[in-house]
């Protein structure tokens, strides 16, 4: 299995990071990557919950829940399995400066990017196709950029997908009761 996964990370940074390479890119997927950054991330949430309707504030209340969780996870599993970045890894990878100081498995831009984006989708399904492309876009990003592998990436597409599931389908009900104790609904 760890061979399959190796060859899996090879084959997609190899096309994503190198390949794929155009100055245009790398200027999109620079600042696409901030997207699922913890400020744009945290910023777009706070504003669902300060300025939308009562829905929208219901909306972001839910996002909140699944980013909140989501991240707990993510930093968690970057000290348990302490996976070192790629760029300080592999030789010649394009990696346009950036030097993070914590571990890499799994993505946490990735991970954000998805809880809010299925959040979203779950709940206006006619945003679904616009949301999930930007996250995905983030998850290509940070394959791009150098600082994860592909397989970072898909575990953190799995679990902003499935953090935001669970909430959505098992603990919506508390986040109603939250949102009424704060008077937002």
């Amino acid at each position: 299995m760890k061979n399959k996964l190796k060859k899996f990370d090879d084959l997609f940074i190899n096309i994503i990071n190198r390949k794929m390479k155009h100055k245009y890119l790398d200027t999109i997927m620079y600042r696409a990557t901030n997207l699922g950054g913890a400020v744009f991330s945290s910023l777009l949430v706070l504003i669902l919950i300060l300025i939308g309707s009562s829905n929208v504030k219901l909306i972001g209340l839910e996002a909140l829940g699944a980013l909140t969780i989501s991240q707990i996870i993510v930093h968690a599993l970057k000290r348990i399995l302490s996976r070192e970045r790629p760029y300080k890894i592999i030789e010649q990878l394009n990696t346009f400066g950036i030097n993070l100081k914590d571990y890499s498995f799994p993505s946490g831009h990735t991970t954000a990017s998805f809880s809010i984006a299925t959040t979203i989708a779950l709940n206006i399904p006619k945003l679904s196709i616009v949301v999930f492309v930007i996250a995905i876009i983030v998850g290509i990003s940070r394959i791009y950029l150098g600082v994860h592998y592909p397989t970072d990436v898909t575990a953190g597409i799995l679990l902003g997908i499935g953090t935001a599931l669970v909430i959505h389908f098992y603990l919506l009900e508390y986040i109603y009761t939250l949102a009424e104790s704060l008077g937002l609904k």
